[in-house]
């Protein structure tokens, strides 16, 4: 069975700092974002991996290459983050000035993922990684790690609002008492020591 699995959010992009949401839009890392992934890669460097998956969108492959974990990584479609449709590049606030009690988690967006399709596709995902051994390390996004948390742990994903991650961030999934039928959240959203700021909503 799979061990322990690595969760690793991408680097900053000009969009995660400005809030902006997202999705499927392929935008590049910021220098800075550059420079948290290859934080990550200090941080993982005397692990060993049975398996790298990566989102194809390039602000996580990046950071996966600049983690020295590139030349392993697979890539895994469904690792891609929340299709946003509508509410893709904006920010929480503009879409609460038409929506004001919408959350990604539990209301979706309009023109592109509901939660229930979310919750379908990090189920994939899941089953296959609980078909392998030992750790694997997964390079993606923000909403939808969340998403895959949750279910990791047999919660809902509309549970994932209560569970902040920023950007190139490190969690672990495992086991209670090493018990299979313990699924337990190891570590959650460890990021580097510098002052925390605002975090930004999205992928």
């Amino acid at each position: 069975m799979v061990e322990l699995i690595y969760l690793i959010r991408h680097g900053e992009t000009s969009w995660s700092r400005s809030g902006q949401h997202t999705g499927r839009t392929d935008v590049p890392l910021t220098a800075q974002g550059e420079q948290q992934a290859r934080q990550v890669g200090v941080r993982l460097r005397d692990l060993s991996f049975t398996q790298v998956l990566v989102s194809p969108l390039q602000r996580a492959r990046r950071t996966c290459e600049l983690a020295g974990l590139g030349a392993r990584a697979q890539l895994e479609p469904r690792l891609q983050e929340w299709n946003y449709g509508e509410y893709e590049g904006l920010t929480s606030a503009q879409i609460r000035a038409v929506r004001a009690d919408w959350d990604v988690f539990r209301d979706g967006c309009p023109g592109g993922e509901s939660p229930e399709q979310v919750t379908a596709r990090v189920e994939q995902v899941l089953t296959a990684l609980r078909a392998l051994q030992g750790r694997v390390a997964l390079f993606s996004h923000g909403h939808v790690l969340r998403a895959l948390a949750m279910r990791w742990i047999e919660l809902p994903v509309v549970a994932g609002m209560h569970f902040g991650l920023d950007a190139a961030s490190l969690s672990l999934l495992g086991y209670e008492h090493n018990n299979v039928r313990e699924p337990a959240i190891e570590l959650w959203n460890e990021a580097s020591k510098d002052p925390p700021e605002p975090r930004p909503p999205a992928g």
